[in-house]
């Protein structure tokens, strides 16, 4: 019993030691998150379309030529 009331002893003291940020930071760091992933989902959904269009000229080569049907 005696470890656990000195384990929340520590958390109660590392927990004093947070610098939060301040609203304007938490506000920055949001809108950079949103935009990044924005054009990752853009970048992921062109390269998608991308190799769509690889994969079917490849199979419809193979079609072309009689390996697929």
């Amino acid at each position: 019993m005696e470890k656990f009331i000195t384990y929340f002893k520590g958390v109660k003291t590392e927990w004093g030691k947070i610098t939060w940020p301040d609203k304007n930071q938490v506000i920055a760091q949001t809108f950079i998150v949103i935009v990044v992933v924005f054009a990752f989902t853009i970048i992921t959904f062109g390269l998608d379309i991308i190799f769509k269009g690889i994969i079917q000229m490849f199979c419809e080569a193979m079609k072309h030529i009689g390996l697929m049907h």
